[in-house]
């Protein structure tokens, strides 16, 4: 498919998207991360990227803790989190963020105690998709806890509006405030260091072969 997109033959590409989609459940569930970068690498399978962001929204461990997770693409992952959908809190999608940015500049200290202002620059400068965080939707302890070590990155004035929100939520700021995410009946995931196989039950491979065959399972 990608081999036809390189050679501009639009529509066997977009045939062979659509048979991925349709008929190559199996394929697909065994090659899942690949198929996810690969959609990616180009800006022209537009049906199968929102294929698999629909079905990462609602199991999100699927790529954020893949083990090549700080390889994805930035404009994977800037497309997931435009999502309302995104079954994630947003404490927990800040620490895969911080993650991926520091990943992408291996020559950053590993003691944040030893971080310069320079550094601080250079995760801001990665960390493009910072506006995309719901950062008003975060606790204040969460906030403490894990975005006041890199509060450097943010804007000045959004962290002073963060601030001033968690002592009194009711006064204006001059921030913009993004809505919540909208979540599903499910518990939210939460960070594990478990191998997916273990995140991801048969129930769900089920649910998740179900979608790519265009049937319906419903997870009992």
């Amino acid at each position: 498919m990608v081999t036809a997109d390189e050679f501009e033959i639009e529509e066997l590409t977009k045939k062979l998207e659509n048979h991925l989609i349709e008929t190559q459940s199996s394929w697909l569930k065994s090659h899942f991360s690949l198929v996810y970068r690969s959609i990616f690498s180009r800006n022209s399978f537009k049906d199968l990227e929102k294929f698999c962001n629909d079905i990462v929204a609602k199991y999100p461990n699927l790529i954020f803790d893949a083990e090549d997770f700080t390889s994805l693409q930035e404009s994977a992952l800037v497309s997931l989190l435009k999502r309302d959908d995104l079954q994630l809190e947003e404490v927990i999608i800040w620490e895969y963020i911080i993650k991926w940015g520091i990943a992408r500049n291996p020559t950053l200290p590993v003691d944040l105690k030893e971080w310069n202002k320079e550094n601080f620059t250079t995760l801001k400068t990665t960390l493009q998709c910072l506006p995309l965080i719901r950062y008003f939707h975060i606790t204040g302890i969460d906030a403490l806890k894990k975005i006041k070590p890199y509060k450097k990155i943010l804007d000045k004035q959004l962290w002073e509006d963060l601030t001033q929100y968690f002592i009194a939520p009711d006064q204006p700021v001059e921030s913009i405030i993004l809505p919540p995410r909208t979540t599903f009946a499910q518990e939210l995931p939460t960070r594990t260091t478990k191998p997916i196989s273990t995140i991801i039950t048969y129930e769900h491979v089920a649910e998740i072969s179900s979608w790519i065959d265009r049937k319906s399972v419903l997870i009992l």
